[in-house]
């Protein structure tokens, strides 16, 4: 089924159902991309807007807009009806809290019941048996699921040399600073979605980099939570040791209001089992200006992301100290051998939970041979890049019970922990910062992605929080700084970012650039 006639037939039969569209019209009438959600509230509590406008809204730009940066792989068509019943709730004062009405755009690798889940894969078109966690999660807060996000195709982890944001179902997503260049990580469409003003709230996902990345490359705020916050539960999977879900948004406290819907327990994920019953059920209040001052952060520069991205990291650390930080240089320790340690423990962990999450589906492959047997037959599947050979290799990998593979995953969690817990005790450390991205490189199926970033690695690995928000530009280019630390210390990080937000805002609406200078 091709993307765009189905795409357009959506749109077309949704914008039908649309009155006269005076909510709409005053959805146009203020600037969208910087509304956040408790001014959009404010103005549907005074009549002023409406969910079915606000969706509209942002339906109408998805179709003027999306052609150019094709982040929105299938539209919801019950958006508007999930629209309308959040004014009917509004009416009879039954709201369901700060996402009632407001439009979400999903990483087509979660589950949802009434639209095929395919994690970009031609392989998987087709309806997840229930919905994931997470989904059930923003239904019951009276969120509008927009539709399915582009991503990259089985979230990276399919080919040696993939290239971010292609995926089979989808096609390129494109960086709307500059369409030529990429948009990083697998929850590129959730980004630019986001970016473009195409959706409120995205939901990405996360094993390595995949929410930070294109947050940082965007110039939005993406929340990697930590491990155990947010159920994984209909998620398609690469490792249930490291991989989690999280809020993009263009502002913190929409990634904060999110957060606070899609955290808890869920005894289908036993990560979640750890969830401390002291956790805030609402991160927003945390959200109060002067956070920074007094407070200890570590600058993690990493150099190695070029000249442009330091001088960056320079100017963050000249507002951090200027709002009242105290800001330490550190270097975290046992990277190289984190970098040794983690694909080969993710192979083994893809193929026992991959071959896990099919046997979920209703219908299609049913294990990672026949994914790969798949791809061998579809030529489609190849026409960006050819290979599989993570998928070759992950069949041929040690079985999760084999000794070498538990030393080596024993290791590289605690290296990781370690890597965080170390630093932030020697230097008495809220927090570490870093840079998220360099500037965003040129698309090219034939070369693959030139993608070695390791500031993400650390939390990812151990299972901590990771907050990006835009920190500057390199050009028309957004780079994101990053702040980590402790398991459990989402709160505090979703803070200081929100003060750095605050005191240094360095966010700008894309330009659609069609490309610039090398």
């Amino acid at each position: 089924m091709g993307r765009r006639p189905v795409f357009l037939a959506i749109l077309a039969a949704a914008l039908v159902l649309v009155p006269a569209a005076p909510a709409a019209a005053a959805a146009a009438r203020f600037d969208l991309d910087s509304a956040d959600i408790p001014a959009l509230q404010a103005r549907m509590a005074s009549g002023r807007l409406t969910a079915v406008g606000l969706t509209s809204t942002y339906l109408d730009r998805i179709h003027r807009i999306d052609g150019k940066v094709n982040a929105v792989l299938a539209l919801n068509p019950a958006a508007l009806s999930q629209a309308s019943a959040s004014d009917a709730r509004r009416r009879t004062h039954r709201l369901r809290g700060p996402l009632d009405g407001i439009p979400v755009l999903v990483k087509d690798n979660v589950d949802t019941r009434d639209q095929w889940t395919t994690a970009g894969s031609r392989a998987l078109r087709s309806y997840p048996a229930k919905d994931a966690t997470l989904i059930t999660r923003l239904r019951d807060a009276g969120a509008v699921i927009l539709g399915k996000a582009n991503l990259s195709e089985w979230a990276n982890f399919r080919a040696a040399k993939p290239t971010s944001g292609w995926s089979g179902v989808g096609g390129q997503t494109n960086n709307p600073y500059v369409l030529d260049r990429n948009p990083c990580g697998s929850s590129a469409g959730s980004a630019a979605g986001v970016a473009a003003t195409l959706a409120q709230v995205a939901i990405g996902s996360e094993t390595d980099g995949s929410i930070v990345c294109p947050a940082g490359m965007t110039a939005t705020v993406g929340h990697k939570p930590s491990l155990g916050l947010v159920s994984r539960t209909g998620v398609v999977p690469i490792s249930a040791e490291q991989d989690t879900a999280g809020p993009i948004a263009r502002n913190v406290v929409d990634v904060a209001l999110t957060l606070s819907v899609l955290q808890g327990r869920d005894r289908s994920d036993p990560a979640t089992l750890t969830y401390p019953r002291t956790q805030p059920r609402d991160y927003a209040k945390f959200l109060r200006p002067g956070v920074l001052r007094g407070a200890r952060i570590g600058l993690w520069r990493l150099p190695v992301l070029g000249p442009e991205t330091d001088a960056i990291m320079t100017s963050a650390r000249n507002s951090l100290v200027k709002a009242g930080a105290t800001v330490v240089e550190v270097t975290l320790p046992y990277q190289a051998r984190l970098g040794e340690l983690e694909f080969p423990a993710l192979l083994t962990e893809f193929h026992r939970d991959i071959d896990a999450y099919l046997a979920t589906r209703p219908t299609g492959p049913r294990n990672l041979a026949e994914l790969i047997a798949y791809n061998r037959a579809d030529p489609l599947e190849r026409t960006c890049f050819a290979g599989q050979e993570l998928f070759e290799q992950a069949l041929a990998a040690p079985p999760p019970t084999d000794p070498g593979y538990l030393a080596g995953r024993a290791e590289l969690s605690d290296l990781a922990r370690r890597s965080l817990d170390e630093t932030l005790a020697a230097y008495r450390l809220d927090a570490i910062a870093s840079p998220t991205n360099p500037p965003a490189w040129k698309t090219d199926c034939a070369v693959g992605d030139n993608d070695v970033i390791p500031s993400s690695t650390p939390a990812a690995v151990a299972g901590y929080p990771d907050v990006t928000v835009p920190a500057g530009f390199a050009g028309p280019l957004p780079v994101g700084i990053s702040f980590m630390g402790a398991r459990w210390s989402d709160a505090r990080m979703l803070a200081l970012a929100a003060d750095f937000e605050r005191v240094a805002p360095a966010r700008l609406p894309p330009r659609y650039l069609p490309t610039v200078g090398s």
